[in-house]
Protein backbone atom coordinates (compact mmCIF):
# COMPACT_ATOMS: atom_id res chain seq x y z
CA UNK A 1 0.00 0.00 0.00
CA UNK A 2 1.45 3.63 -0.99
CA UNK A 3 1.13 6.04 1.71
CA UNK A 4 0.20 9.88 0.82
CA UNK A 5 -0.15 13.09 3.12
CA UNK A 6 -2.21 15.71 2.99
CA UNK A 7 -0.58 19.68 3.34
CA UNK A 8 -1.84 21.83 6.03
CA UNK A 9 -4.24 24.25 4.75
CA UNK A 10 -7.11 25.16 6.46
CA UNK A 11 -4.72 27.31 9.11
CA UNK A 12 -4.53 30.60 9.51
CA UNK A 13 -0.63 32.37 9.68
CA UNK A 14 1.11 29.38 7.80
CA UNK A 15 3.95 31.39 6.16
CA UNK A 16 6.09 30.40 3.33
CA UNK A 17 8.87 29.06 5.46
CA UNK A 18 6.09 26.88 6.83
CA UNK A 19 5.32 25.36 3.53
CA UNK A 20 8.94 25.01 2.59
CA UNK A 21 9.85 22.86 5.46
CA UNK A 22 6.72 20.16 4.90
CA UNK A 23 7.34 19.78 1.24
CA UNK A 24 11.33 18.98 2.21
CA UNK A 25 10.08 16.30 4.61
CA UNK A 26 7.36 14.75 2.55
CA UNK A 27 9.26 14.72 -0.61
CA UNK A 28 13.03 13.37 1.18
CA UNK A 29 10.54 11.02 3.51
CA UNK A 30 9.24 7.58 2.77
CA UNK A 31 5.57 9.28 1.23
CA UNK A 32 4.16 7.95 -2.41
CA UNK A 33 2.41 11.64 -2.82
CA UNK A 34 1.35 14.68 -1.69
CA UNK A 35 -2.02 16.03 -2.02
CA UNK A 36 -4.49 18.70 -0.97
CA UNK A 37 -7.90 19.77 -0.56
CA UNK A 38 -10.25 22.70 -1.85
CA UNK A 39 -11.99 24.58 0.56
CA UNK A 40 -13.43 28.49 0.12
CA UNK A 41 -14.54 29.61 2.96
CA UNK A 42 -12.05 30.31 6.19
CA UNK A 43 -7.93 30.74 6.27
CA UNK A 44 -7.87 28.16 3.76
CA UNK A 45 -5.40 28.45 1.33
CA UNK A 46 -6.17 27.58 -2.05
CA UNK A 47 -4.94 24.18 -3.03
CA UNK A 48 -4.00 25.32 -6.68
CA UNK A 49 -1.18 27.08 -5.53
CA UNK A 50 -0.03 25.55 -3.29
CA UNK A 51 0.22 22.16 -5.46
CA UNK A 52 1.83 24.47 -7.54
CA UNK A 53 4.47 25.79 -5.36
CA UNK A 54 4.94 21.76 -3.86
CA UNK A 55 5.47 20.73 -7.37
CA UNK A 56 7.89 23.43 -8.00
CA UNK A 57 9.80 22.07 -4.81
CA UNK A 58 9.68 18.32 -4.45
CA UNK A 59 10.99 16.32 -7.16
CA UNK A 60 9.96 12.82 -5.94
CA UNK A 61 6.45 12.48 -4.80
CA UNK A 62 3.38 12.37 -6.98
CA UNK A 63 1.32 15.97 -6.54
CA UNK A 64 -2.44 14.91 -5.96
CA UNK A 65 -5.36 17.27 -5.79
CA UNK A 66 -8.04 15.55 -2.90
CA UNK A 67 -10.19 17.46 -4.40
CA UNK A 68 -11.47 19.37 -7.11
CA UNK A 69 -14.87 20.57 -6.11
CA UNK A 70 -15.45 20.65 -10.08
CA UNK A 71 -18.93 21.86 -10.43
CA UNK A 72 -17.93 25.15 -8.59
CA UNK A 73 -15.56 25.45 -11.72
CA UNK A 74 -15.03 26.17 -15.30
CA UNK A 75 -14.10 23.16 -16.78
CA UNK A 76 -11.89 24.08 -19.43
CA UNK A 77 -9.88 26.15 -16.77
CA UNK A 78 -9.26 23.01 -14.55
CA UNK A 79 -8.06 20.92 -17.44
CA UNK A 80 -5.68 23.36 -18.46
CA UNK A 81 -4.91 23.96 -14.87
CA UNK A 82 -4.17 19.97 -14.14
CA UNK A 83 -2.28 19.70 -17.51
CA UNK A 84 -0.24 22.44 -16.53
CA UNK A 85 0.70 21.47 -13.07
CA UNK A 86 1.62 18.00 -14.77
CA UNK A 87 4.11 19.18 -16.45
CA UNK A 88 5.57 21.69 -13.93
CA UNK A 89 5.51 18.55 -12.06
CA UNK A 90 7.53 16.62 -14.53
CA UNK A 91 4.51 14.07 -14.86
CA UNK A 92 3.69 13.71 -11.54
CA UNK A 93 0.29 14.35 -11.61
CA UNK A 94 -0.93 10.89 -11.95
CA UNK A 95 -4.33 11.08 -10.42
CA UNK A 96 -6.88 13.63 -9.93
CA UNK A 97 -9.66 13.66 -7.51
CA UNK A 98 -12.89 14.78 -8.24
CA UNK A 99 -15.94 15.72 -6.09
CA UNK A 100 -19.52 17.32 -5.64
CA UNK A 101 -18.75 18.99 -1.96
CA UNK A 102 -21.57 19.78 0.03
CA UNK A 103 -20.58 23.54 1.03
CA UNK A 104 -23.83 25.66 -0.87
CA UNK A 105 -21.53 28.89 0.63
CA UNK A 106 -18.94 27.81 -1.02
CA UNK A 107 -20.61 27.79 -4.54
CA UNK A 108 -22.57 30.96 -3.44
CA UNK A 109 -19.07 33.03 -2.49
CA UNK A 110 -17.62 31.88 -6.44
CA UNK A 111 -20.88 32.58 -8.61
CA UNK A 112 -21.27 29.08 -8.95
CA UNK A 113 -25.07 26.89 -8.91
CA UNK A 114 -24.91 24.49 -5.94
CA UNK A 115 -28.30 23.20 -7.25
CA UNK A 116 -27.56 20.48 -10.82
CA UNK A 117 -24.24 19.73 -9.87
CA UNK A 118 -24.81 16.52 -10.13
CA UNK A 119 -25.29 16.41 -13.87
CA UNK A 120 -23.01 19.12 -14.17
CA UNK A 121 -19.87 16.90 -13.18
CA UNK A 122 -21.10 14.19 -15.54
CA UNK A 123 -21.11 17.25 -18.69
CA UNK A 124 -17.46 18.67 -17.15
CA UNK A 125 -15.63 15.15 -16.63
CA UNK A 126 -16.47 14.85 -20.73
CA UNK A 127 -15.55 18.31 -21.70
CA UNK A 128 -12.49 17.94 -19.95
CA UNK A 129 -11.21 14.79 -21.36
CA UNK A 130 -12.34 16.49 -24.49
CA UNK A 131 -10.01 19.56 -23.67
CA UNK A 132 -6.97 16.77 -22.88
CA UNK A 133 -7.43 14.75 -25.81
CA UNK A 134 -6.90 18.05 -28.46
CA UNK A 135 -10.59 17.84 -29.55
CA UNK A 136 -11.93 21.83 -30.25
CA UNK A 137 -14.52 22.88 -27.24
CA UNK A 138 -15.44 25.70 -29.42
CA UNK A 139 -16.07 25.49 -33.06
CA UNK A 140 -13.32 26.81 -35.09
CA UNK A 141 -11.03 27.98 -31.76
CA UNK A 142 -8.60 24.43 -32.43
CA UNK A 143 -7.42 22.53 -29.45
CA UNK A 144 -6.51 23.96 -25.45
CA UNK A 145 -3.55 22.89 -24.45
CA UNK A 146 -1.44 22.23 -23.26
CA UNK A 147 -1.22 18.48 -23.31
CA UNK A 148 -0.44 16.61 -20.21
CA UNK A 149 2.36 14.32 -20.01
CA UNK A 150 0.30 10.82 -20.36
CA UNK A 151 -2.24 10.50 -23.23
CA UNK A 152 -5.87 11.45 -22.42
CA UNK A 153 -4.63 12.64 -19.00
CA UNK A 154 -4.59 11.87 -15.26
CA UNK A 155 -6.92 9.26 -13.63
CA UNK A 156 -9.64 10.50 -12.17
CA UNK A 157 -11.05 9.18 -8.71
CA UNK A 158 -14.55 10.38 -7.56
CA UNK A 159 -14.65 11.81 -4.13
CA UNK A 160 -17.89 10.08 -3.54
CA UNK A 161 -19.63 8.42 0.19
CA UNK A 162 -23.32 7.67 -0.47
CA UNK A 163 -24.44 4.54 -2.72
CA UNK A 164 -26.37 7.25 -5.57
CA UNK A 165 -22.89 8.95 -5.94
CA UNK A 166 -20.70 5.91 -6.24
CA UNK A 167 -23.26 4.28 -9.09
CA UNK A 168 -23.34 7.97 -11.30
CA UNK A 169 -19.50 8.13 -10.93
CA UNK A 170 -19.10 4.77 -12.10
CA UNK A 171 -19.62 5.93 -15.47
CA UNK A 172 -16.71 8.06 -15.81
CA UNK A 173 -14.37 7.43 -12.91
CA UNK A 174 -10.96 5.33 -12.47
CA UNK A 175 -11.08 4.83 -9.01
CA UNK A 176 -13.04 5.66 -5.34
CA UNK A 177 -11.27 8.36 -3.01
CA UNK A 178 -13.13 6.50 -0.17
CA UNK A 179 -13.11 8.52 3.53
CA UNK A 180 -13.41 6.73 7.06
CA UNK A 181 -12.63 9.98 9.50
CA UNK A 182 -10.66 6.76 11.90
CA UNK A 183 -9.52 5.09 9.59
CA UNK A 184 -11.81 2.08 10.16
CA UNK A 185 -11.36 -1.17 8.25
CA UNK A 186 -15.25 -1.84 7.88
CA UNK A 187 -16.10 1.74 6.94
CA UNK A 188 -13.31 1.50 3.81
CA UNK A 189 -14.24 -1.93 2.97
CA UNK A 190 -18.50 -1.15 2.42
CA UNK A 191 -17.34 1.92 -0.11
CA UNK A 192 -15.19 -0.40 -2.11
CA UNK A 193 -17.73 -3.36 -2.20
CA UNK A 194 -20.41 -0.16 -3.27
CA UNK A 195 -17.59 0.98 -5.85
CA UNK A 196 -16.73 -2.57 -6.98
CA UNK A 197 -20.89 -3.33 -7.49
CA UNK A 198 -21.19 -0.13 -9.52
CA UNK A 199 -17.87 -0.02 -11.83
CA UNK A 200 -19.49 -4.06 -12.53
CA UNK A 201 -23.22 -2.48 -13.48
CA UNK A 202 -21.65 0.43 -15.37
CA UNK A 203 -19.71 -2.33 -17.13
CA UNK A 204 -16.20 -1.28 -16.19
CA UNK A 205 -13.55 -3.30 -17.48
CA UNK A 206 -11.34 -2.64 -14.63
CA UNK A 207 -11.85 -2.89 -11.09
CA UNK A 208 -11.97 1.17 -9.62
CA UNK A 209 -8.42 2.00 -8.06
CA UNK A 210 -9.03 1.80 -4.48
CA UNK A 211 -7.72 5.36 -2.24
CA UNK A 212 -8.83 5.93 0.95
CA UNK A 213 -7.75 8.93 3.78
CA UNK A 214 -8.40 9.72 7.40
CA UNK A 215 -7.71 12.49 10.19
CA UNK A 216 -4.81 12.09 12.27
CA UNK A 217 -2.01 13.89 14.90
CA UNK A 218 0.37 12.96 16.43
CA UNK A 219 1.51 16.46 17.76
CA UNK A 220 1.66 17.18 21.65
CA UNK A 221 -1.84 17.31 23.18
CA UNK A 222 -2.87 15.55 20.06
CA UNK A 223 -6.16 14.20 21.02
CA UNK A 224 -7.65 17.74 21.53
CA UNK A 225 -6.06 18.97 19.07
CA UNK A 226 -7.63 16.29 17.01
CA UNK A 227 -11.20 16.87 18.36
CA UNK A 228 -11.15 20.49 17.56
CA UNK A 229 -9.59 20.29 13.76
CA UNK A 230 -13.11 17.60 13.13
CA UNK A 231 -15.32 19.78 15.06
CA UNK A 232 -14.05 22.80 13.32
CA UNK A 233 -14.17 21.29 9.68
CA UNK A 234 -17.51 19.40 10.81
CA UNK A 235 -18.79 22.88 12.57
CA UNK A 236 -21.41 23.66 9.50
CA UNK A 237 -23.27 20.57 9.74
CA UNK A 238 -24.58 21.95 12.78
CA UNK A 239 -22.81 21.45 16.74
CA UNK A 240 -24.63 17.52 17.04
CA UNK A 241 -23.13 16.48 13.83
CA UNK A 242 -19.69 18.27 14.79
CA UNK A 243 -19.93 16.99 18.38
CA UNK A 244 -20.29 13.35 17.40
CA UNK A 245 -17.81 13.46 14.33
CA UNK A 246 -15.04 15.01 16.69
CA UNK A 247 -15.58 12.22 19.41
CA UNK A 248 -15.44 9.32 17.27
CA UNK A 249 -11.63 9.98 16.44
CA UNK A 250 -8.92 8.93 18.11
CA UNK A 251 -5.82 8.49 15.81
CA UNK A 252 -3.48 10.48 17.97
CA UNK A 253 -0.88 8.08 19.24
CA UNK A 254 1.76 6.45 17.34
CA UNK A 255 -0.37 3.03 17.93
CA UNK A 256 -3.84 4.28 16.79
CA UNK A 257 -2.07 5.62 14.06
CA UNK A 258 -0.42 2.46 13.10
CA UNK A 259 -3.46 0.63 13.40
CA UNK A 260 -5.22 2.53 10.91
CA UNK A 261 -2.80 1.70 8.68
CA UNK A 262 -3.09 -1.65 9.08
CA UNK A 263 -7.37 -1.39 9.11
CA UNK A 264 -6.82 0.53 5.68
CA UNK A 265 -4.63 -2.20 3.95
CA UNK A 266 -6.86 -5.11 5.20
CA UNK A 267 -10.14 -3.00 3.66
CA UNK A 268 -7.93 -3.31 0.37
CA UNK A 269 -6.52 0.56 -0.08
CA UNK A 270 -4.04 0.42 -2.62
CA UNK A 271 -3.43 3.63 -1.51
CA UNK A 272 -3.89 5.71 1.22
CA UNK A 273 -3.84 9.23 2.11
CA UNK A 274 -3.33 10.94 5.96
CA UNK A 275 -4.70 14.13 6.39
CA UNK A 276 -2.92 15.74 10.15
CA UNK A 277 -5.29 17.76 12.03
CA UNK A 278 -2.30 20.55 12.51
CA UNK A 279 0.55 22.12 10.44
CA UNK A 280 3.12 21.35 13.11
CA UNK A 281 6.10 19.60 11.01
CA UNK A 282 6.03 16.85 13.67
CA UNK A 283 3.01 15.49 11.74
CA UNK A 284 5.59 14.65 8.84
CA UNK A 285 8.31 13.58 10.80
CA UNK A 286 6.33 10.96 13.48
CA UNK A 287 4.32 9.55 11.36
CA UNK A 288 7.34 8.85 8.74
CA UNK A 289 8.94 6.99 11.60
CA UNK A 290 5.81 4.85 12.01
CA UNK A 291 5.67 3.94 8.19
CA UNK A 292 9.51 3.32 8.33
CA UNK A 293 8.54 0.33 10.46
CA UNK A 294 6.13 -1.23 8.85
Amino acid sequence: MKIGICLPYMKAGLTRDDYLRWFRAIDEGPFSSLSCGERVHGPTYDMRVLLSAAAAMTSKVEITPTLYVLPMHNAVRVAKEIATLDILSGGRVNKVALGYGGRELDYQAVGARFQGRYGRMDRQVAEMRQVWDGQAVVDGGGPIGPSPTRPGGPQLLAGAMGPKSIERCAQWAQGLYAWSGNGEQDELERSFAMADAAWERAGQAQRPYRLGGFWYTLAEDGQRKLYDYVYDYLAIAGPEIATMMAQSVHRSSADAVAEALDNAEAAGCEELFLVPATAEIAEVERVAEIIDRR
